[in-house]
């Protein structure tokens, strides 16, 4: 009998799930999506495959159907929408894959998901989900070997590859732009030596380094939400640094740092505007009647007229007279459809992704450094790079369940050996590895 593969979610990353599931196994794959010309469009007519119009929103009975009917479901929703499919998954007996971070709510579902014998995996795509699973390798070999963990770090970046960075922000979205500019107010935490940093949100890009990866250049290093938590997860008990990171082309945080200073990060509507433009909701913002819109934002943001700053902003669009669109209602959103509007890769653009670790392990008469690199290239009218590492984690683990091959119950993470080993095995084969270089220090 051919298993049974629920896609919720038709989104920029999906394609790659689908097409591993239908192409490289057996299984019937149903996408169901609000947009379903989007799923058509991936199924592309594959016998094995169908399209069904879906929202999560207001089809309780639809997805109660969805989930009985399929073996295993992948949640590629926003996340805010994993727990609600969670439940019908626990319902059903069905085991639910997601990419996303566990929430405390999901969390919450783990003894009710062992007690119907349900696996519930989270965070099986690149970050999270690569991260954890090629750290734990390295965490467990040293160990194995009697050796302990006393520093961690790990930094991804999403970015446009070097031959396709042509604007003047390094940067291209390759996943949900609003994502990305929410994230930008993420507070942040970190152990450093020993003591805990915390930064607030409306901080998070002042702290940042420059740092280089070898052979593939340098960027800007910043924290990345809460790092804490990882030292348990990861099993790091004699860890004095344990900090997680987030890649960007130099020059990201101070323009970020700037635009979130204006509020062009607000998602609240603004009762009191009434303005029409860019330019005009950036005057709004400053609270200036002034003439001159870039002299005021630049004085406003005590900078130079000439600043880089200063030309990015004017670059994007925040001082012209371009029309604020209708299907937008605050800062945030007019800032994401302008920003995606002027930085998307294009059908010759690709983009890269870079996950880099370092460790220091410490054995009884010497300490070793420990990098660990990924590297990983969209191709131009393709597959983006993101697409491919945040689904092809999650497609393995899917067949791996209807294989059998993963006992576990309940809710987890990919950081257990007989999850992460035959994963990062089959995503070797995919062409996507790590490369390790070690040197005692």
């Amino acid at each position: 009998m051919v298993k049974k593969v629920l896609v919720l979610g038709a989104g920029m990353v999906s394609k790659p799930l689908v097409r591993y599931l239908l192409d490289q196994t057996g299984v019937h794959v149903t996408m169901a999506s609000r947009t379903v010309s989007k799923a058509e469009k991936i199924i592309n007519n594959h016998p094995r495959g169908e399209a069904v119009s879906f929202n999560i929103e207001d089809d309780d009975v639809l997805l109660k159907k969805l989930v009985k009917d399929h073996d295993v479901a992948v949640s590629l929703l926003p996340y805010i929408y994993h727990v609600k499919v969670a439940k019908q998954c626990i319902k059903h007996g069905k085991h639910l894959v997601t990419t996303s971070y566990v929430s405390k709510e999901m969390k919450d579902l783990d003894g009710e998901a062992k007690d119907t014998g349900v696996l519930l995996l989270n965070e099986c795509g690149l970050d999270p989900g690569i991260d954890h699973m090629s750290a734990m390798r390295v965490i467990h070999e040293v160990e194995s070997k009697s050796g302990k963990i006393i520093s961690f770090k790990s930094t991804t970046g999403a970015l446009p590859a070097h031959d396709s960075n042509n604007n003047p922000f390094g940067y291209k979205f390759s996943w949900s732009p609003r994502g990305v500019l929410l994230a930008s107010r993420n507070a942040a935490k970190w152990l450093e030596n020993g003591e805990t940093i915390s930064i607030p949100g409306e901080k998070l890009f002042e702290h940042y380094i420059i740092q280089d990866v070898p052979d593939v250049g340098s960027f800007e290093n910043y924290p990345n939400r809460d790092s804490l938590p990882y030292k348990e997860i990861y099993g790091l008990k004699d860890a004095k640094t344990v900090y997680r990171g987030t890649f960007r082309m130099v020059g990201w945080c101070e323009t970020m740092r700037s635009i979130a200073a204006l509020g062009w990060l607000n998602d609240k509507p603004l009762k009191s505007f009434s303005g029409r433009t860019y330019g005009e909701m950036t005057k709004h913002l400053i609270k200036t009647q002034g003439d001159n819109t870039i002299e005021e934002t630049a004085r406003f943001l005590n900078l130079k007229t000439y600043s880089a700053i200063i030309k990015r902003l004017e670059w994007l669009g925040l001082f012209s007279d371009e029309p604020l669109p209708e299907n937008a209602d605050n800062p945030l959103d007019y800032l994401t459809l302008l920003m995606l509007k002027k930085m998307s890769l294009s059908k010759n653009d690709r983009d890269m992704v870079i996950m880099h670790h370092e460790f220091i392990a410490e054995y009884n008469n010497k300490k070793e450094y420990i990098t660990s690199t990924l590297l990983d290239y969209g191709v131009p009218g393709g597959d983006t790079a993101v697409a491919r590492t945040v689904a092809l984690p999650a497609a393995i683990a899917v067949k791996m369940i209807l294989q059998g091959d993963i006992k576990p119950i309940g809710v987890h993470i990919p950081v257990i050996p007989e999850i992460y080993n035959p994963i990062l095995d089959e995503l070797e084969k995919l062409n996507i590895r790590f490369n390790e270089k070690t040197k005692i220090i």
